[in-house]
Formats: structure tokens, sequence, C-alpha cells
């Protein structure tokens, strides 16, 4: 058994700054953490090799900092890291950033299952993990909430998904692609030895070159989104109406009133 973790090296939320000219986000020198939702994907992989048997291997692209982020996945059990990291990746929207992804993973070769958090709490598009799925041609199941079986054999996995309407049992050939939600696990914390093995550990950092990748489909300039502007919004206003009554009953009657009245219900 054979997975591959997607994770990402965000900012820390009280840390977030944009580039105003280039319209991206300003990583280099900000206090950085693993995206939260791609710990629940790195843990679910572990459970699989401790389960199966085989390997983990995780993956990020950006700047050199981002290692950090991937000696915390070794440190929690993580068989290889690899660091995609090249100026020119800077500036990618998710499609260009899925499709860095999707290079390193045809340049890593054999896989049986690719695990992504639902989404990355800078961006929020959740993008990236479909994105990689459709450039590798493979099978992608979202918002996975709970493996139920997966069958390395028979090359079948099976799956509950959380929408909108309740839960969704699904089955998919493998390999595939899965974006977890944090109800499929509880992570683990690092272990001092995997804290040792990580300080350790040599990461490998893979640049454009020696990805073989198009320039033309890397970075801001494979980005078919643009940042037209970046602007903070004015402070919404608002009046405060206080509802004076004799009683709870007349408070009702009269807010219901205001409400009718303003066409609000």
């Amino acid at each position: 058994m054979h997975a591959i973790v997607c994770i990402k090296q965000v900012p820390d939320t009280t840390e977030v700054k944009i580039d105003p000219e280039r319209g991206t986000l300003i990583r280099e020198g900000v206090p950085s953490i693993v995206n939260p939702f791609d710990t629940y994907a790195i843990e679910e992989a572990l459970l699989l090799k401790e389960k199966f048997g085989g390997k983990v291997t995780v993956i990020s692209m950006g700047p050199p900092q981002a290692v950090e982020a991937l000696k915390e996945a070794v440190a929690m059990g993580a068989d290889e890291a690899i660091l995609l990291s090249d100026r020119a990746f800077a500036g990618a929207d998710t499609w260009a950033t899925a499709y860095t992804l999707c290079s390193a993973i045809k340049k890593i070769g054999d896989f049986d299952v690719i695990l992504c958090g639902r989404q990355a709490i800078d961006g929020d598009t959740g993008q990236v993990g479909p994105g990689i799925a459709t450039q590798l041609g493979i099978n992608q199941l979202t918002y996975v909430f709970k493996i139920q079986d997966i069958d390395f054999e028979k090359r079948t996995i099976r799956v509950e998904r959380l929408v909108e309407e309740g839960r969704e049992v699904v089955t998919s050939t493998l390999p595939c692609l899965l974006t977890v939600v944090k109800d499929i696990n509880q992570p683990r914390y690092p272990t001092f030895m995997g804290i040792r093995r990580a300080a350790k550990m040599q990461i490998p950092t893979w640049t454009a070159a020696e990805m073989n990748v198009n320039p033309d489909l890397i970075g801001l300039t494979g980005s078919p989104t643009k940042v037209v502007r970046v602007f903070t919004p004015p402070a919404r206003e608002g009046e405060c109406d206080l509802v004076t009554a004799d009683s709870p009953e007349q408070a009702a009657e009269i807010l219901a009133e205001k409400l009718l009245a303003e066409k609000i219900i």
C-alpha cells in the first residue's frame, strides 16, 4: 500500500498578508502552520499503513520554509517527504497548483490512494484535491467521513461521505483521491522518536526543471484566474432598535410587526 498525502503550509490565521501588486499571499517570513484539515489526511494515511502495511509519502508545494510542515508530517509517522519549491511556482492559483502536484505524483510513480484535506484555511476553495484527480484521470471521493472498506487486491474502496442531505456511501476503484473532513479521525501528536527522526531527515526539494513541467502551466503565468484588485471592504453600519414592552408576549408582537413591515420575514 502506498498512500500519498498532499499538504499545505498556511499562514497563521492572524498573520495573513497580501501582496497588493501581485494579489497573492505573502508567505515568506510569515509565521505558518500545517493546514489543519491536512493533518486529518495525514492521520488517515498513517492508519491505513498501520492496518495494511506499506508507506506514506507526503508532498507539499511552497517556499523553502514549507519544509517545516513536511517535517511535522514525518514526526507524526510519514515515511517520506518531498518539497516542491521553485520561484517559478510562486503565485499559482488552484489549477496551476494542482498541475504541479499532479506532475510530482507522476514522478513519484505507483500509488494506491491520494489523501488531501477538505480545503486550505487560507484560500478556502477546496479545488486543489479535485483538480489533482481530474488531471491524473482518477476518481475523486470528496468530503470523506469514513473509509468503510478498502481492498487492495480487488482494487476497490468504499467510503462514507458527508453531504447536505446526510451521508452517502460510495464505492470506487483504486487508485483514487480522497478529500477528508475533520470528523474522520483525531490526528495524533508527533512522538519524541518521530521528532528526532524528522530533525535528522534530509527532505529533497524538487524544482520545475527536475519535474519536467511545462513552464506555461505553472505559477502565476500558468494560472487561469487572476486577482484584479485587493481591498478591504468598508465597515458595515447598522442601527440597534431596542424593543420595550410590558411583557415578553407584547415585545414579541412588536418585533414581529417590525420584521413584517421591513419585509424581513
